[in-house]
């Protein structure tokens, strides 16, 4: 009676303590499901990418832990800088935004002049070590939120808004295009068009724009000889997977192989049968076969998880500037996520995005953790304790809907704490 009397105020004070610890890290804006989804997708991608890239490296002339070293080396170059960037106000980052995109063009041309062509495309420099291509696609979600933010009262103004938007957008997608990388093209575009959306951008210049995007693109893909050979492989592969292109046929064996529970880590073959990029762009049919469709889904989830704890920070950010940088950000790294891994089982036409925390290479993860920093710091910035309310109401809030789901036509992003 005594013995458990006497340990009762010792798990309440545990449980108080527990309590208190919890309120101090969202004080300082530490959510913490993202926290924890990014480092276990960070801690899962160095397992894999080790699993992966031992033949990688050694076909490259260099040793068995080559590609895992550098990828250790940037994981924590890139965690020091999201902790950097988490830290400083990311309203002093405005004066910033235009050097940005102009080391961003700098870079973007560089490419096409040193053309260091690598698996048929010119897009990195450095001797493939930076691919200018990532920077551009996380400087366009930079400098269109501050500059849409900037631009409100012109916002739907063809002159003054719509048109310099699409200069913006256009630019950046074509020097991309020219390399020729048409993912990272039209994932800029997309990107663009989300942002001028959520700034409160008008439904039916949207759908105008939509419309004359998907026909330039169509063209595209009709005069590029890559995209048009993409898009037959993925009409021929959705009819019959053996018509499928290389690539997807061997990424579906290594799902096949994998079945429920995987073959264990380390212990994949197609990876070593002639799978193309295993450590990169494949990486998500290594982890189908190794893990199984379990340790997928697991994968899926947790990007499923950032999704909405991403979107749930941007609701509750300061300001309408706070809502584009980190509603732009998450969503920038969930498309990214579901691109690698639609493209894997043959949902989505071929692309060379790479898996977010996870495919081997310093520009994407680099890119993305810093992005993570930046959601953080308009999470840190938003004072006290974030209240809890429905998942699904971070995604209906976005634009300053209310209950009922109606959007505000004045409308623009209103702050939740008036």
């Amino acid at each position: 009676m005594f013995q458990e009397s006497g340990q009762k105020p010792s798990i309440i004070n545990q449980t108080q303590d527990l309590a208190e610890k919890t309120r101090r890290w969202l004080r300082i804006g530490i959510d913490i499901p993202l926290v924890l989804a990014i480092i276990t997708l960070v801690m899962f991608g160095l397992l894999m990418v080790y699993s992966a890239s031992w033949k990688f490296s050694i076909q490259l002339g260099q040793p068995a832990s080559y590609m895992f070293i550098r990828q250790v080396v940037w994981v924590v170059l890139g965690t020091f800088a999201a902790v950097l960037l988490s830290r400083i106000d990311y309203h002093r980052y405005n004066k910033l935004m235009l050097p940005a995109m102009v080391v961003t063009y700098g870079l973007l041309i560089a490419v096409l002049v040193l053309r260091d062509t690598r698996l048929g495309a010119d897009r990195t420099i450095l001797f493939g070590s930076v691919q200018p291509s990532e920077l551009a696609k996380v400087v366009t979600v930079l400098y269109l939120s501050y500059w849409l933010n900037n631009h409100k009262p012109v916002l739907n103004s063809l002159s003054l808004g719509i048109i310099p938007m699409l200069i913006i957008i256009g630019v950046n997608a074509g020097l991309v295009l020219l390399q020729p990388d048409i993912s990272a093209a039209a994932t800029i575009v997309l990107l663009g068009g989300i942002l001028f959306y959520l700034a409160g951008g008008d439904m039916k210049k949207i759908v105008f724009v939509i419309l004359g995007v998907l026909f330039f693109g169509g063209l595209v893909v009709l005069v590029s000889t890559t995209g048009r050979t993409r898009m037959l492989d993925y009409i021929n592969g959705l009819q019959n997977p053996i018509q499928a292109s290389y690539h997807v046929q061997r990424s579906l064996e290594a799902i096949v192989k994998g079945g429920l529970f995987g073959v264990g880590i380390g212990r994949a073959t197609t990876k070593f049968t002639g799978l193309p990029v295993a450590p990169t762009d494949s990486i998500f049919a290594v982890v189908m076969e190794e893990t199984g469709l379990l340790g997928a889904l697991l994968v899926v989830g947790l990007y499923i998880l950032i999704l909405w704890r991403g979107l749930y920070i941007a609701n509750r950010a300061p300001d309408p500037l706070g809502r584009l940088l980190a509603s732009g950000l998450t969503i920038w790294i969930f498309i990214e996520a579901t691109i690698n891994m639609g493209v894997m089982v043959n949902l989505l036409p071929f692309a060379g995005n790479a898996l977010p925390l996870i495919s081997a290479g310093g520009s994407s993860l680099t890119m993305t953790l810093m992005s993570f920093g930046l959601i953080l710091n308009v999470a840190r910035t938003n004072n006290g304790v974030i209240p809890e309310r429905r998942p699904t109401s971070a995604v209906v809030d976005l634009r300053g809907r209310d209950r009922r789901g109606s959007v505000s036509r004045s409308g623009h992003f209103t702050n939740p704490r008036q």
